[in-house]
């Protein structure tokens, strides 16, 4: 049999070489970064050749070190995961994701009998409590958040951009004296989501009102009760274009038309370590290639 090189140099390649760092990845294999190295650094005297393009604080692959990963680190998941089926004793692969009631009814439930189809084996215990990146690695393996930006030292991909609308009953466009200014806010309660607390802010600034102020501001920690609570005429809802195009209630509208970037997208998060699991890595190979926005 032809020799090989040690699979722990192996596995200590594959990680520099996703996540781009020797502390990172030492971190995630629970090694020194002197030990991984040396690893590292193992395989390349293996092979007679080096792999990274060494630069401050930072390795890159380069064209020798690419090729040999795309080779390699499929087999070396393969490898993963025919342990993991045989350690595991069952067939079901579960995932915990943190996610936000809105996006799951409206971006992700649509899908579900797709990823049922594609992966049977592969179940969901959904967390829709708040906080969900601060308990990655306690309690949920990835979550789906909608953020401004995202700890570096975590895995993020975003999902998508949106602009900002401001959703009203329709109601509002009716009568002697329709909500057709954004001055006419001023007479209005704004609704804000907890966790997108400065679209207001943003929207007025890009509106030329910086001094607007509403009549009273509700906090939500519901984007579906945000929308309820906008078509029953409690207030106007600050909120993304997806959520008003996919709630398709004809008791809202979007009022005013000025077309405003929104600051926060949602986004894919995990620890970086994480995408080594069988679970997470068909999670989110399936939804970047179902959900997310390919301009992004």
């Amino acid at each position: 049999m032809r020799r090989l090189p040690p699979l722990t140099a192996i596995e200590a390649f594959v990680q520099v070489a996703r996540l781009g760092s020797i502390k990172a990845a030492a971190q995630e294999l629970a090694l020194s970064a002197p030990a991984l190295s040396r690893r590292v650094q193992a395989l390349e005297r293996f092979i007679g050749r080096p792999l990274f393009d060494r630069r401050h604080q930072a390795v890159v692959l380069n064209a020798d070190g690419d090729r040999l990963l795309q080779q390699i680190a499929p087999a070396l998941d393969s490898m993963s995961d025919a342990v993991e089926m045989m350690t595991s004793g069952t067939d079901v692969l579960r995932l915990r994701l943190g996610i936000l009631p809105l996006f799951a009814s409206q971006r992700l439930f649509p899908h579900m009998a797709e990823l049922r189809a594609k992966h049977p084996e592969l179940h969901l215990d959904i967390d829709t409590a708040g906080h969900g990146v601060a308990r990655l690695g306690d309690g949920l393996d990835a979550v789906i958040a909608l953020v401004r930006d995202v700890d570096p030292a975590l895995y993020a991909r975003r999902l998508d951009r949106n602009s900002i609308y401001v959703i009203g009953a329709r109601a509002l466009l009716d009568g002697p004296d329709p909500v057709t200014r954004p001055e006419q806010l001023a007479g209005l309660t704004a609704l804000l989501h907890r966790d997108m607390p400065e679209t207001f802010t943003a929207w007025r600034r890009a509106a030329g009102q910086p001094d607007l102020e509403p009549a009273a501001i509700d906090h939500f920690d519901s984007g579906q009760l945000m929308l309820e609570a906008a078509a029953q005429g409690l207030g106007v809802a600050f909120m993304h274009e997806s959520h008003f195009e996919d709630a398709h209630d004809v008791r809202l509208v979007r009022l005013f038309g000025i077309s405003v970037e929104s600051p926060y997208s949602y986004w894919f998060v995990c620890r970086p370590r994480a995408l080594t699991q069988r679970p997470v890595r068909l999670f989110h190979d399936w939804l970047i290639k179902t959900l997310a926005d390919p301009s992004v």
